[in-house]
C-alpha cells in the first residue's frame, strides 16, 4: 500500500446468503428473507433480506425473536455449499482486476489496485466497474468503499448500503469519520463504547480529540492504536496474492442441550468432516485442533492441541478433537460445539504418519472426488446416516453469523 495513495478498496456483499436466495428463487423477491435456524428451535439469524431488516431483524438474533417481529417472514436454512461456491465466484471477479485480494470473509475483499491504474483507471473507477461486473457475474449487488486506507474503506462501504458506493479522498479521512457513532471503529466493542461513553465521547470525532494520554490510561496501549483509527490512521497493507486462510472452523448449535457423550461425539465428527474436507479442497493442513464448548448455562470453554504432524485427514483431526472434548463434557449439557483447525501451511512432503496412513488417503481422495462430482451429500459415513445432525459441508446458522470459515475476524477488540 502506498501510503496517502487512494488505492484501497473494500468489497461487501449486500445481505448475501438472502440475496443469493432471492437471486434464485424470484418468488422471493421483494419479501422479507430470512436466513438461518428455524424458528421453532434455537437458531439464530444469519443473514437477512433488507425487506426483513424494516421489521427490526438482524443478524444474531434468535430466530423465534426474528419470527415475532417479523411474523411475514420466510425462513430459509442455511445452504452454505452454495454459498461458498457463490463467494468463489465474486473473488474471482475481484482478481480480474488486482492479485493483491485479501479476503475477510465469505461475503467480502479487500483490494490494493496501486497496480492497476494503468490497466484499468482510477481506484473509483476500478471500484464502478468491480460493481457492474459482479451483477453481470453473479446477478448480485455489492456495497464498496474506495480510500486510503483499509478502515476508512471499510466503514465507507458500510454506509450506503445496499448497491452503495462511498470514496473517500486522501486528506479527508479525519473529517469523514468525525461525525460517526463509535463503533463503527474498529476495535470497540461494548464494554470499550461503554467506558469511552463514561468520558463523554459518542462520535469517532470526540475521540480524535482526546488528548492520547487520556486514551492510554483509559485503556492502556490499546487507546492509543483507537486516536490513531480515530484520524483514519491504519498502516495495515492489504494481504494477498496466495495467503492462506488462518483458520477453518464450523460449529453447531443443538436444538435441545446434550448430555449424551455419543451423540457429542457423532456431532464432533460431523463438524470435523466439514473442517476436514475443506482443508484438502484448499490445499492445506492443519497444525493444530481447538474446539469450542458452550454448556447450557452459557459457559463457554476453548481448548486446542498440537497435532504430531500437520494434517487433513478426518480421522487424525477428530482423534484430536475427542481427546479435548471428552474431559469437558462430563456431568454438563452442552448447547454449542466447535472444531476449527490452525496453524495452517501447505503440505510438503510424506511424513512418517502419511506411510501408515497411505491407504486412508486413498480412500479419503475418492470419497472427495466422489462428492465433487455427484454433491457433498452423495458419501457420508454410516454413523451419521439419519441422526439429525448437521450436514459436514454446510454450516450452522451460528457459524454463518461470525461469517469467517477459513478465514479470521477483522474485528479486533481488545478488553
Amino acid at each position: 500500500m502506498t501510503a496517502g495513495r487512494l488505492s484501497i478498496i473494500h468489497v461487501d456483499l449486500d445481505a448475501f446468503f438472502a440475496a443469493v436466495e432471492q437471486r434464485d428463487r424470484p418468488e422471493l423477491r421483494g419479501k422479507p428473507v430470512i436466513v438461518g435456524g428455524d424458528p421453532r428451535s434455537r437458531g439464530v439469524v444469519s443473514t437477512c433480506s433488507y425487506e426483513a431488516r424494516k421489521f427490526g431483524v438482524h443478524s444474531a438474533m434468535p430466530t423465534r425473536t426474528a419470527l415475532s417481529l417479523c411474523p411475514d417472514g420466510i425462513f430459509l436454512p442455511v445452504d452454505g455449499a452454495k454459498y461458498q461456491r457463490v463467494s468463489r465466484e465474486v473473488m474471482a471477479v475481484l482478481r480480474r482486476f488486482t492479485p493483491a485480494v485479501e479476503q475477510v470473509s465469505i461475503d467480502e475483499a479487500f483490494l490494493d489496485v496501486a497496480g492497476s491504474e494503468a490497466l484499468f483507471g482510477p481506484a473509483p473507477e476500478i471500484a464502478r466497474r468491480i460493481k457492474a461486473e459482479v451483477v453481470a457475474a453473479v446477478g448480485l449487488t455489492v456495497s464498496v468503499g474506495v480510500a486510503t486506507t483499509k478502515l476508512v474503506a471499510k466503514v465507507g462501504s458500510d454506509l450506503r448500503k445496499p448497491d452503495g458506493l462511498v470514496v473517500v479522498q486522501p486528506g479527508e479521512e479525519a473529517a469523514f469519520l468525525a461525525p460517526l457513532e463509535i463503533r463503527r471503529l474498529w476495535g470497540i466493542g461494548p464494554k470499550t463504547a461503554d467506558r469511552l461513553h463514561g468520558l463523554g465521547i459518542r462520535t469517532i470525532g470526540e475521540l480524535a480529540a482526546l488528548p492520547p494520554g487520556t486514551l492510554t490510561r483509559a485503556l492502556g496501549d490499546h487507546g492509543a492504536t483507537l486516536h490513531d483509527r480515530a484520524l483514519g490512521i491504519d498502516p495495515d497493507p492489504v494481504v494477498g496474492g496466495g495467503e492462506t486462510a488462518k483458520s477453518v472452523s464450523h460449529e453447531t448449535t443443538f436444538a435441545v442441550d446434550v448430555t449424551d457423550a455419543a451423540e457429542i461425539e457423532r456431532t464432533l465428527l460431523a463438524l470435523t468432516e466439514g473442517v476436514s474436507a475443506r482443508l484438502r479442497s484448499a490445499g492445506i493442513r492443519a497444525g493444530t485442533v481447538a474446539v469450542k464448548i458452550r454448556d447450557s448455562e452459557f459457559r463457554t470453554i476453548t481448548r486446542q492441541k498440537a497435532l504430531p504432524e500437520p494434517s487433513d485427514l478426518t480421522d487424525t483431526i477428530w482423534r484430536a478433537a475427542l481427546e479435548l472434548t471428552r474431559p469437558e463434557i462430563r456431568g454438563k449439557k452442552i448447547r454449542l460445539l466447535g472444531v476449527s483447525a490452525t496453524q495452517l501451511g501447505q503440505p510438503e512432503q510424506i511424513g512418517m504418519f502419511e506411510v501408515v496412513d497411505a491407504r486412508q488417503r486413498r480412500v479419503v481422495d475418492a470419497t472427495d472426488a466422489v462428492r465433487r462430482r455427484f454433491g457433498d451429500r452423495a458419501v457420508t459415513r454410516a454413523s451419521l446416516l439419519h441422526r439429525g445432525l448437521p450436514s459436514p459441508f454446510e454450516r450452522d446458522p451460528a457459524s454463518a453469523v461470525e461469517g469467517r470459515v477459513g478465514i479470521p475476524k477483522i474485528e479486533d477488540e481488545i478488553e
